[in-house]
């Protein structure tokens, strides 16, 4: 059974826009104690004094960390690690869209790796493994990865989309490499009490990064909202891991999610690129 919100420790990635604000200051209104996380100083204590005035809870705390340098996941996860052994809850927020749809150059991380793939889903893979140890502290806990119903499966002979690149379908693959870690890392954490699911929160909410690529909207951030306050909150999920959720529903990801080779090959590039090869579960965290 899962505590009550007040008291749990909750770390949101990009929780200073969009669907990871909003997701933060429903948490703050709950009681909890939030860690906010972006990459910009200025956005952060903007949006922790907002949270604060709105909510009155004050047990809140900023973390500066550019998810586009995995030195910086690191440091991200020790600085966490060092003011909170324990933590209730990982939302896996932060995310870079497909850029313009038609065209866009391909971009790259600071460690020379395709951005959206660096950023959507190797700096959750490794940052979840780096926080491990502190979410199994003191379980039940969950990890939350918030994706996306777009999905294209992974060409593992063109990772970094180096060939006929184009933005929208390298976000696609990141997406569906953030399932496939889903349904493995549930398996690795079988009968521990934490819980990893990922949601896709709503198609084409009205947030910064869609109207990056999309001048409209069909949904709100209000309706992604209510698809991660779900997974965060309700008791019926207190024993559901290794789900894909389409906003509130369980749902079947695309076909690559579901086969062990394709996840366990995407597994060791991984951890190869983080530079967690080797190590045992046990290691990391």
């Amino acid at each position: 059974m899962m505590k009550p919100m007040a008291q749990q420790t909750i770390l949101i990635t990009g929780s200073t826009d969009g669907l990871g604000k909003q997701t933060a200051l429903a948490l703050a209104k709950q009681g909890a104690t939030v860690l906010l996380h972006g990459r910009n100083r200025q956005r952060l204590e903007k949006t922790l004094r907002e949270i604060q005035d709105t909510t009155g809870n004050r047990h809140l705390e900023t973390y500066l960390a550019d998810l586009a340098e995995l030195a910086e996941v690191r440091s991200l996860a020790k600085r966490v690690q060092m003011q909170h052994p324990q933590l209730d809850m990982l939302i896996n927020n932060a995310g870079v869209g497909s850029g313009k749809l038609l065209g866009g150059r391909r971009e790259l991380s600071r460690d020379g790796y395709e951005l959206r793939f660096a950023v959507n889903y190797l700096a959750p893979f490794l940052l979840t493994h780096l926080l491990l140890s502190s979410l199994r502290h003191s379980p039940p806990a969950r990890i939350i990865h918030v994706g996306s119903v777009g999905q294209l499966p992974i060409d593992f002979d063109n990772i970094m989309g180096e060939r006929r690149y184009n933005g929208y379908d390298a976000y696609r693959r990141s997406k569906l490499a953030l399932v496939m870690f889903t349904i493995d890392l549930a398996d690795l954490l079988k009968g521990e009490h934490v819980t990893v699911n990922c949601v896709h929160p709503a198609s084409l909410m009205n947030t910064k990064m869609v109207r990056e690529t999309i001048p409209f909207s069909q949904a709100t951030v209000e309706d992604g909202l209510r698809s991660v306050m779900y997974l965060a909150t309700s008791p019926m999920l207190d024993n559901v891991t290794g789900q894909y959720f389409d906003q509130q529903q369980e749902a079947r990801a695309h076909p690559q999610a579901y086969d062990m080779a394709a996840r366990s090959r995407l597994r060791q590039i991984s951890e190869q690129l983080t530079g967690l090869a080797g190590k045992k579960a046990s290691q990391v965290g």
